[in-house]
């Protein structure tokens, strides 16, 4: 390498690069967040998202796979890059950019896999606590972008169970826009869709009369799934 190229390079401030993950989880009534309590926080209240350096030998997908099970022990979850967080005030200590990553999962499949080492824990979205540096701002980025996702792929269905009811549907559907949707309005736009299997099998304990089960016609999913969207707030019939 030319002795001026190598001497540009030398003379740029060196940066950190952080990963911050912001992870959803739904567990059945409402949509939760997961934070965990890392030994950096100024406060004994304050809590963060699943944080840590990104080290000389790894790609930015590697180190948030990495920081993710080391603070919470939590492994195979798909990870999608959000947005660079790069404000020259977003961390006292140094000056360092965080590359914010997200995801969605069911709490019930990971809650006996979660680490107690950094006190992770589920918090309810309504009711987070104070969190650490900009990580407030990630979280509303995410959720919008989660908001945006689920209105253009029917991601609901990848966290129920294999049979499920069209109120279990409902609540997920509620919890990520974070808004309450009529029930008959709901109920015959999903059915509207016909890529759902009627079960004769009942959900026992919702009401006198349960609410029936059912599963997705997968062959008329893979072919038409566009056509769940139609369910969605703001959609037409």
């Amino acid at each position: 390498m030319r002795l001026d190229i190598l001497q540009q390079y030398q003379s740029q401030t060196k940066f950190l690069v952080a990963i911050d993950s912001i992870i959803f989880g739904f567990d059945g009534e409402e949509l939760k967040l997961l934070l965990v309590k890392r030994g950096i926080e100024e406060e004994f209240h304050t809590w963060s998202l699943m944080g840590g350096w990104v080290q000389p030998d790894e790609s930015l997908e590697t180190a948030s796979s990495r920081i993710l099970f080391e603070l919470t022990n939590l492994t195979d979850i798909y990870l999608e890059q959000l947005h660079t967080f790069g404000n020259p005030q977003r961390d006292p200590v140094e000056r360092t950019f965080s590359v914010a990553y997200f995801a969605l999962i069911n709490v019930e499949d990971y809650e006996n896999k979660l680490s107690r080492n950094y006190e992770a824990q589920w918090f309810s979205m309504q009711e987070l606590p104070k969190l650490l540096f900009d990580h407030g701002s990630m979280v509303d980025m995410a959720i919008e972008n989660l908001r945006y996702k689920a209105s253009q792929h029917p991601i609901g269905f990848e966290l129920l169970p294999e049979k499920f009811t069209i109120p279990q549907l409902q609540k997920l559907y509620e919890a990520i826009f974070g808004t309450e949707l009529d029930k008959r309005n709901f109920s015959r736009k999903l059915l509207s869709t016909n890529l759902l299997i009627k079960l004769d099998e009942k959900q026992k304990g919702y009401s006198k009369k349960g609410a029936f089960f059912y599963k997705i016609d997968e062959v008329k999913y893979k072919k038409h799934f566009n056509n769940f969207l139609n369910f969605l707030p703001g959609s037409t019939p």
